[in-house]
């Protein structure tokens, strides 16, 4: 039976290794051992999440909770000195992507049609397509009308991109402050 110091150090070294966020769920199956008490061990687990948390306080690193589970991250604040280390240019998105993200984001499920109708301009499928690629959005299946188009919904990926546990997270629209504020008027309505 593994005790609390054993698997907070455990949770620790998997979330520093991990590519991918790590539910608790995940972490408690990759610390099973053959005999474990399940119970007792998703208790350690959620223990040793708590104490992980509290021991990021002061460092410049944290344990951040998203949409997918659990992962450790370079503070927001230290992003100005860790760009200069990998010294890439960061991603410029065009407006039409942004504002069909947006879009897509706060009025899901939405159709292209739809989007189209509150963008003013027809949606590229090149745009559609970058989303779907980067893991953003996803298709939610037909809706129930002539043409049977498609719509559209965020992904698990969106969420931990923008470091959000739930669409709840998401900014008012009134408080948005991008290349698309012009639309956001339109996606109140």
């Amino acid at each position: 039976m593994m005790e609390l110091n054993e698997v907070r150090r455990a949770v620790e070294a998997l979330l520093l290794v991990a590519e991918d966020p790590l539910s608790r769920t995940q972490l408690a199956g990759l610390l099973k051992e053959h005999d474990e008490d399940e119970s007792n061990l998703s208790a350690l687990v959620e223990q040793s999440l708590e104490l992980i948390k509290a021991d990021c306080s002061e460092r410049a690193y944290e344990l951040v909770e998203v949409g997918s589970g659990f992962r450790l991250q370079v503070r927001p604040e230290f992003n100005k000195w860790i760009g200069k280390l990998w010294m890439q240019r960061p991603r410029q998105y065009s407006r039409a992507l942004l504002e069909t993200l947006a879009l897509i984001a706060y009025r899901q499920p939405i159709t292209r049609g739809e989007i189209e109708q509150v963008r003013g301009v027809s949606v590229s499928s090149y745009t559609i397509r970058t989303l779907i690629d980067r893991g953003w959005i996803r298709e939610l299946g037909a809706k129930d009308l002539p043409g049977r188009p498609m719509m559209y919904g965020t992904t698990r990926s969106f969420l931990d991109y923008f470091n959000l546990k739930t669409l709840d997270d998401l900014p008012p629209l009134h408080e948005l402050q991008s290349p698309a504020n012009d639309i956001v008027d339109s996606v109140t309505q």
